[in-house]
């Protein structure tokens, strides 16, 4: 029987397999006030796809899209566990994470120009804890714009990729997971490729492009499900206008701009930027006097010559100035792609495999626990590294039942000075959060073990300046500070940002993406990794889907471009620093048995609180039985470790004990050697002479030294005194 939603429309509903599971998309169950809502299921997961498209365009220079991924922890049956906040609030660093991830591959397939205001939200309402449901609420949202009526050229479908065994497989269980050498998301139609973003275990280049090949085929039936979806309900295309450059105004520009770009220009910046603003004013000033008639400033008639022009340029700057730019802009983008694809030169005048000028630096911040500088082109970020005990390891707090600890963080901060802008200083935002993890992900394959290096980590990037991937900067920065601060990492990591330039059928691939190629080009691609392999990716392509043979082909000569830059960085730092900081603090670590925790933290905290309070440690244990104790001070240290040790140390036989008597027998007495620990001191055993009474040689809460002889296979302990110097 069908269900009747309020408005009298059928429920819709379409399936088909998809990666060993049913995947189901159904409309006219919920949301009927949406513009468009798409309830999609997989296993236990449910996501709840909706679309709102504004009624009138948005006066402004671009297309307001918003698409937000949104966490609901009863989706996993859990409550937040927060001690103060228990609804969902601020998105978690995971949930923008995600929501950046939806949109990458979806922003693109919008016509240039389009105004109309959409929003677009993916809500989890319930979650199969077997796998991630991150790639279901793309689709979900892809769903959505498909029955929205809007010029959404999709639709997409995303993929979670590990490899465990040597093989790709998708919708990974934790466990899985916890094996695999590969996170690996793709995403696109039925053309290609339109986002690719990993995180990987120092692969070879050749496991990311198998991945991305095995990824676009398997995704296919859910791209043919949506169509499927489309052609049942039937939708009605909404009426929309484009904001497109005046053709009139381009050609223009183009005509006033011929013979001063090209070679001209193409010097490092900022001199280039600084000849192309006098370009554009002269531009601006010819155009003031030259288009604007006298009738339309309304000046006096005996107004001077300068006066007029005045005029005329303040009617110019109000009412053309901003249409003039946006044509100058584009003209500058098409003489950018066209030096690549006709000289094989660049902006600056590199060729098209060619890293610009490197220089880096370590230790410049003097009570830093390590620091770094990395400069490449105008591109410069500074990174400081802070340790700390493992205590202060983020805790992870999200709807996935298992929550975790992130030991090692990657901040990543760029102020608008760092591109010669006013902005407004606050929170960081989407794309500062999305930076700050793709370095971070660069990195953790490299970091040492809390069992060797025993210090929760925080990194932070702040950008000095912005030209071009500021997040490889970060990657490189972030290297070059943890390696100053002594931690010791496996391998050096670099990275390096690619372009694309795609011209008929054939692909220009560009080392070293700067500002203005990114701008002008249809694709931006960021890798990192070591000398062994991939350790991070992300892809973003501009074009309508990408196959996967040019993209193999950027990745495998992005290996050349980040080994350039991993020499470099050599030269700077070749291994980590053999000492810490003074000022960071010195931890010490002793792995306990697990039964032994009780006695260290005593009860309700007692003792633990005690040894804090008197030698003024730190102390951290783990359920593994990692206990770390951290000072700046190395006797706090020593003192601190020798009160846990006392603690939990095991008897060892032929060892030498001083215990209390703690009860007499007729046949000896028993001796506390350690806490929660008696041994049997047998008469016979106090003396080489005969002793004909215990209480002829020993006295309650008498202090002796007892060697441990033996411990039965019941644990029982057999002491002595006998050969013992008292």
């Amino acid at each position: 029987m069908d269900i009747i939603n309020p408005s009298g429309k059928n429920v819709i509903k379409v399936e088909t397999e998809y990666c060993g599971q049913p995947l189901t998309l159904e409309v006219n169950r919920v949301g009927f006030r949406a513009t468009a809502a798409v309830l999609v299921t997989y296993g236990d997961t449910v996501v709840l796809g909706s679309v709102v498209v504004g009624s009138k365009p948005v006066i402004q220079d671009f297309f307001p899209l918003s698409i937000d991924y949104e966490e609901k922890f009863y989706a996993s049956g859990k409550i937040s566990g927060s001690k103060f906040i228990k609804r969902e609030g601020r998105p978690s660093d995971e949930a923008v994470l995600i929501g950046r991830l939806i949109d990458r591959p979806i922003r693109p397939l919008f016509p240039k120009g389009y105004r109309q205001e959409v929003q677009v939200v993916a809500t989890v309402l319930s979650m199969d804890p077997s796998f991630r449901p991150d790639c279901i609420a793309m689709i979900a949202a892809s769903s959505a714009l498909m029955l929205a009526g809007v010029p959404f050229d999709g639709p997409i479908a995303g993929l979670r990729i590990g490899r465990v065994g040597g093989e790709y497989k998708a919708f990974l269980t934790p466990e899985e997971r916890a094996v695999s050498d590969l996170d690996l998301v793709v995403a696109g139609k039925d053309t290609g490729v339109t986002m690719a973003e990993a995180a990987a275990n120092e692969v070879p280049e050749a496991v990311i492009i198998g991945g991305l090949e095995w990824g676009l085929k398997m995704i296919q039936p859910a791209i043919k499900l949506q169509n499927e979806l489309r052609g049942k309900v039937g939708v009605v295309e909404k009426e929309y206008s484009l904001v497109l450059p005046d053709a009139e105004i381009q050609e223009r520009v183009n005509k006033w701009v011929n013979g001063k770009l090209g070679a001209k220009v193409r010097v490092a910046n900022p001199e280039r930027n600084k000849m192309l603003d006098d370009i554009k004013w002269a531009m601006h000033d010819a155009f003031a006097g030259e288009l604007v008639t006298d009738s339309e400033i309304n000046i006096p008639e005996d107004s001077s010559e300068e006066e007029i022009l005045s005029a005329k340029v303040e009617f110019y700057d109000k009412n053309l100035r901003d249409k003039y730019d946006e044509a100058f802009i584009l003209a500058v983008y098409g003489d950018v792609r066209q030096g690549i694809v006709d000289e094989g030169l660049r902006p600056d005048g590199r060729k098209l495999d060619e890293v610009r000028p490197l220089s880096s630096q370590v230790g410049l911040l003097p009570r830093a626990h390590g620091s770094s500088i990395f400069t490449r082109g105008v591109t410069q970020a500074m990174n400081i590294v802070t340790l700390a005990p493992l205590s202060f390891a983020q805790v992870v707090d999200t709807m996935e039942v298992t929550d975790g600890e992130r030991r090692y963080m990657h901040h990543y901060n760029a102020p608008g000075y760092t591109v010669g802008e006013c902005h407004r200083m606050g929170s960081p935002g989407r794309r500062e959060i999305g930076h700050g993890y793709l370095a971070e992900k660069a990195l953790l394959p490299v970091l040492p073990a809390e069992e060797d290096f025993p210090y929760a980590i925080r990194s932070v990037t702040e950008i000095m300046s912005q030209n071009g991937s500021t997040s490889m900067a970060a990657t490189c920065s972030s290297c070059l500070a943890l390696m100053d601060a002594g931690v010791p990492i496996k391998r050096m990591v670099a990275g390096v940002a690619m372009g694309l330039i795609v011209d008929g059928n054939k692909p220009y691939v560009l080392t070293d993406l700067m500002d203005a190629e990114d701008f002008a080009g249809d694709m931006d691609f960021k890798v990192t990794g070591t000398s062994q392999g991939v350790t991070a990716l992300q892809m973003d392509m501009k074009v309508h889907g990408l196959p996967v043979e040019i993209l193999a082909e950027a990745v495998n000569k992005a290996n050349k471009g980040r080994m350039f830059i991993m020499e470099h960085m050599m030269s700077v730092m070749p291994k980590p620093s053999a000492s810490l900081s003074p000022y960071a603090p010195r931890i010490e670590k002793l792995m306990v048995n697990p039964d032994k925790i009780g006695a260290i933290i005593g009860k309700g905290g007692e003792t633990i609180n005690k040894i804090t309070k008197e030698t003024g440690a730190m102390i951290d244990i783990e359920d593994s039985g990692l206990v770390t104790i951290a000072s700046q001070d190395g006797a706090s240290i020593e003192k601190a470790l020798a009160w846990v040790k006392s603690l939990v140390e095991e008897p060892e036989v032929g060892k030498v004990y001083t215990g209390k008597v703690v009860s007499i027998k007729d046949f000896g007495a028993f001796v506390n050697i350690m806490p929660g620990i008696d041994g049997m001191l047998h008469i016979s055993q106090l003396s080489d002479k005969r002793v004909n009474q215990v209480e002829d040689v020993l006295k309650m809460g008498q202090d002796v030294k007892v060697k441990l002889e033996a411990i039965d296979d019941k644990g029982r302990l057999s002491l002595t005194m006998r050969g013992v110097e008292q």
